[in-house]
Protein backbone atom coordinates (compact mmCIF):
# COMPACT_ATOMS: atom_id res chain seq x y z
CA UNK A 1 0.00 0.00 0.00
CA UNK A 2 1.46 3.54 -0.92
CA UNK A 3 1.81 6.34 1.82
CA UNK A 4 -1.63 8.22 1.93
CA UNK A 5 -0.94 10.46 4.53
CA UNK A 6 2.19 13.26 5.53
CA UNK A 7 1.70 13.69 8.90
CA UNK A 8 0.85 11.42 12.42
CA UNK A 9 -0.10 12.82 15.78
CA UNK A 10 -1.57 11.51 18.66
CA UNK A 11 -4.25 13.19 20.62
CA UNK A 12 -6.47 12.72 23.77
CA UNK A 13 -9.98 11.01 23.53
CA UNK A 14 -12.45 9.92 25.88
CA UNK A 15 -10.02 9.18 28.40
CA UNK A 16 -7.39 7.32 25.93
CA UNK A 17 -5.46 8.46 23.39
CA UNK A 18 -6.19 8.28 19.53
CA UNK A 19 -4.07 7.99 16.38
CA UNK A 20 -4.35 10.99 13.63
CA UNK A 21 -3.11 10.77 10.25
CA UNK A 22 -3.04 14.05 8.97
CA UNK A 23 -5.40 15.33 11.72
CA UNK A 24 -8.08 12.51 10.85
CA UNK A 25 -8.61 9.22 13.66
CA UNK A 26 -7.34 6.00 12.42
CA UNK A 27 -10.24 3.34 12.87
CA UNK A 28 -9.19 -0.23 13.34
CA UNK A 29 -9.93 -3.07 10.81
CA UNK A 30 -13.47 -3.71 12.32
CA UNK A 31 -13.92 -0.16 12.21
CA UNK A 32 -13.42 0.55 15.84
CA UNK A 33 -11.86 3.63 17.02
CA UNK A 34 -8.64 3.60 17.62
CA UNK A 35 -8.19 4.86 20.85
CA UNK A 36 -5.23 3.21 23.40
CA UNK A 37 -4.92 3.33 27.12
CA UNK A 38 -1.21 4.87 27.30
CA UNK A 39 0.20 8.21 25.59
CA UNK A 40 3.61 5.59 25.74
CA UNK A 41 2.21 3.27 23.41
CA UNK A 42 0.54 5.34 21.56
CA UNK A 43 3.46 7.45 20.51
CA UNK A 44 5.40 4.10 20.07
CA UNK A 45 2.26 3.29 17.85
CA UNK A 46 2.70 6.80 16.03
CA UNK A 47 5.97 6.39 15.53
CA UNK A 48 6.02 3.33 13.58
CA UNK A 49 3.70 5.12 10.78
CA UNK A 50 6.15 7.96 11.12
CA UNK A 51 8.73 5.65 10.14
CA UNK A 52 7.12 4.51 7.33
CA UNK A 53 8.72 5.18 3.45
CA UNK A 54 6.49 5.78 0.00
CA UNK A 55 5.16 2.27 0.57
CA UNK A 56 3.84 1.08 4.08
CA UNK A 57 5.41 -2.01 5.21
CA UNK A 58 2.64 -3.44 7.58
CA UNK A 59 4.27 -6.72 8.58
CA UNK A 60 6.64 -3.61 10.11
CA UNK A 61 4.35 -2.44 12.47
CA UNK A 62 3.97 -4.67 15.35
CA UNK A 63 2.62 -2.41 17.63
CA UNK A 64 -0.22 -1.01 15.60
CA UNK A 65 -0.93 -4.67 14.63
CA UNK A 66 -0.90 -6.04 17.89
CA UNK A 67 -3.11 -3.29 18.90
CA UNK A 68 -5.64 -3.65 17.00
CA UNK A 69 -6.27 -7.50 17.84
CA UNK A 70 -6.85 -6.14 21.23
CA UNK A 71 -9.42 -3.44 19.82
CA UNK A 72 -10.87 -5.75 17.69
CA UNK A 73 -11.49 -9.27 18.96
CA UNK A 74 -9.74 -9.49 22.87
CA UNK A 75 -13.13 -8.40 24.90
CA UNK A 76 -15.43 -10.10 23.63
CA UNK A 77 -13.40 -13.37 23.47
CA UNK A 78 -11.55 -13.05 27.00
CA UNK A 79 -12.71 -16.47 28.51
CA UNK A 80 -11.83 -18.42 24.86
CA UNK A 81 -8.59 -16.67 24.49
CA UNK A 82 -8.04 -17.06 28.50
CA UNK A 83 -8.74 -21.48 28.03
CA UNK A 84 -6.40 -20.90 25.16
CA UNK A 85 -3.59 -19.12 26.82
CA UNK A 86 -3.87 -21.91 30.02
CA UNK A 87 -3.49 -24.66 27.90
CA UNK A 88 0.16 -23.72 26.95
CA UNK A 89 0.31 -24.36 30.99
CA UNK A 90 -0.99 -27.61 30.02
CA UNK A 91 1.64 -28.35 28.02
CA UNK A 92 4.29 -26.65 29.02
CA UNK A 93 7.08 -26.70 27.18
CA UNK A 94 9.46 -26.46 30.07
CA UNK A 95 7.92 -29.44 31.65
CA UNK A 96 8.76 -32.24 28.90
CA UNK A 97 12.93 -32.98 29.04
CA UNK A 98 15.25 -34.57 26.21
CA UNK A 99 16.25 -38.46 27.10
CA UNK A 100 19.75 -38.03 26.34
CA UNK A 101 22.75 -36.16 28.46
CA UNK A 102 24.02 -32.76 26.71
CA UNK A 103 20.51 -31.13 25.76
CA UNK A 104 18.87 -32.61 29.31
CA UNK A 105 22.07 -30.93 31.45
CA UNK A 106 21.09 -27.42 29.21
CA UNK A 107 17.24 -27.78 30.06
CA UNK A 108 18.05 -27.91 33.96
CA UNK A 109 18.28 -24.07 33.00
CA UNK A 110 13.99 -23.90 33.17
CA UNK A 111 14.11 -25.54 36.90
CA UNK A 112 14.03 -21.93 37.83
CA UNK A 113 11.56 -20.84 36.30
CA UNK A 114 9.70 -23.96 37.21
CA UNK A 115 10.14 -23.21 40.75
CA UNK A 116 9.29 -19.37 40.09
CA UNK A 117 5.70 -20.76 39.17
CA UNK A 118 5.43 -22.93 42.18
CA UNK A 119 6.57 -20.28 44.33
CA UNK A 120 5.27 -17.38 42.97
CA UNK A 121 1.80 -18.25 41.77
CA UNK A 122 1.23 -21.76 43.41
CA UNK A 123 1.91 -23.57 39.95
CA UNK A 124 3.88 -26.59 40.91
CA UNK A 125 4.15 -28.51 37.61
CA UNK A 126 5.27 -31.44 37.20
CA UNK A 127 7.98 -32.67 34.51
CA UNK A 128 8.64 -35.67 32.50
CA UNK A 129 11.24 -37.28 29.93
CA UNK A 130 10.22 -37.79 26.32
CA UNK A 131 7.08 -36.18 24.67
CA UNK A 132 4.54 -37.98 25.68
CA UNK A 133 1.68 -36.13 27.65
CA UNK A 134 1.60 -36.12 31.46
CA UNK A 135 -1.58 -34.11 32.83
CA UNK A 136 -1.00 -31.24 35.24
CA UNK A 137 -1.75 -31.22 39.45
CA UNK A 138 -5.67 -29.66 38.88
CA UNK A 139 -4.44 -27.46 41.63
CA UNK A 140 -1.12 -25.45 39.62
CA UNK A 141 -3.96 -25.04 37.15
CA UNK A 142 -6.29 -23.46 38.73
CA UNK A 143 -3.71 -21.14 40.31
CA UNK A 144 -2.02 -20.24 36.52
CA UNK A 145 -5.98 -20.06 35.84
CA UNK A 146 -6.39 -17.39 38.30
CA UNK A 147 -3.42 -15.13 37.32
CA UNK A 148 -4.47 -15.16 33.56
CA UNK A 149 -8.16 -14.05 34.68
CA UNK A 150 -6.65 -11.18 36.58
CA UNK A 151 -4.84 -9.76 33.21
CA UNK A 152 -6.22 -6.94 31.74
CA UNK A 153 -6.82 -7.19 27.95
CA UNK A 154 -3.51 -5.71 26.69
CA UNK A 155 -1.28 -8.02 29.20
CA UNK A 156 -3.82 -11.11 27.88
CA UNK A 157 -3.32 -10.14 24.37
CA UNK A 158 0.72 -10.08 24.97
CA UNK A 159 0.84 -12.83 27.00
CA UNK A 160 -1.26 -15.06 24.47
CA UNK A 161 1.19 -14.10 22.01
CA UNK A 162 4.31 -15.25 23.88
CA UNK A 163 3.14 -18.24 25.33
CA UNK A 164 2.78 -19.62 21.65
CA UNK A 165 5.87 -18.57 20.53
CA UNK A 166 7.59 -20.10 23.31
CA UNK A 167 5.64 -23.06 23.39
CA UNK A 168 5.16 -22.18 27.77
CA UNK A 169 3.22 -20.20 29.65
CA UNK A 170 5.81 -19.95 32.42
CA UNK A 171 8.11 -18.34 29.72
CA UNK A 172 5.26 -16.03 28.81
CA UNK A 173 4.57 -15.47 32.61
CA UNK A 174 8.12 -14.46 33.50
CA UNK A 175 8.25 -11.94 30.86
CA UNK A 176 5.03 -10.56 32.04
CA UNK A 177 6.04 -10.19 35.65
CA UNK A 178 9.60 -9.19 35.05
CA UNK A 179 11.20 -12.01 35.98
CA UNK A 180 12.59 -11.93 32.10
CA UNK A 181 13.71 -10.36 29.54
CA UNK A 182 11.76 -11.11 26.54
CA UNK A 183 15.06 -11.86 24.50
CA UNK A 184 16.40 -14.44 27.33
CA UNK A 185 12.65 -16.15 27.15
CA UNK A 186 12.98 -16.84 23.27
CA UNK A 187 16.84 -18.07 23.91
CA UNK A 188 15.50 -20.81 26.81
CA UNK A 189 12.41 -21.74 24.60
CA UNK A 190 14.86 -22.55 21.72
CA UNK A 191 17.66 -24.94 23.98
CA UNK A 192 16.13 -27.99 21.93
CA UNK A 193 16.77 -26.14 18.46
CA UNK A 194 19.66 -24.54 19.50
CA UNK A 195 21.35 -28.01 19.77
CA UNK A 196 20.38 -29.34 16.61
CA UNK A 197 21.55 -26.24 15.20
CA UNK A 198 25.02 -26.65 16.45
CA UNK A 199 24.98 -30.34 15.24
CA UNK A 200 23.17 -30.30 11.94
CA UNK A 201 23.68 -26.21 10.99
CA UNK A 202 20.84 -23.92 10.34
CA UNK A 203 19.63 -22.73 6.80
CA UNK A 204 18.78 -19.05 5.80
CA UNK A 205 15.03 -19.56 5.55
CA UNK A 206 14.79 -21.08 9.30
CA UNK A 207 17.36 -18.00 10.35
CA UNK A 208 14.99 -15.70 8.68
CA UNK A 209 12.09 -17.46 10.44
CA UNK A 210 13.97 -17.48 14.28
CA UNK A 211 14.35 -13.21 13.76
CA UNK A 212 10.78 -12.64 12.80
CA UNK A 213 9.35 -14.72 16.12
CA UNK A 214 11.58 -12.94 18.22
CA UNK A 215 10.79 -9.88 17.05
CA UNK A 216 7.32 -10.88 17.70
CA UNK A 217 7.89 -11.94 20.92
CA UNK A 218 9.69 -8.35 22.00
CA UNK A 219 7.12 -6.48 20.09
CA UNK A 220 4.64 -8.63 22.75
CA UNK A 221 6.52 -7.91 25.78
CA UNK A 222 7.17 -4.01 24.79
CA UNK A 223 3.15 -4.11 24.13
CA UNK A 224 2.65 -4.53 27.93
CA UNK A 225 5.27 -2.66 29.22
CA UNK A 226 3.93 0.49 27.25
CA UNK A 227 0.38 -0.14 28.45
CA UNK A 228 1.69 0.49 32.21
CA UNK A 229 3.17 3.98 31.41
Amino acid sequence: MKRFYKDVSVAQRGGGFALLLDGKPVLTPAKKDFVLPTSALAEAVADEWRGQGEDINAHGMSLTRLSNTVLDGVGEARAALAEAILRFGENDLLCYRADHDELSRRQREWDALLDWAADHHHARLDVTKGLNHIGQPARALDSLRGVIAALDDWQLAGLQVMASITSSLVLGLAVLEGRLAAEEAFHLSRLDEQYQAEKWGMDSQAQARVKILQGEMEAAAQLITLTRH
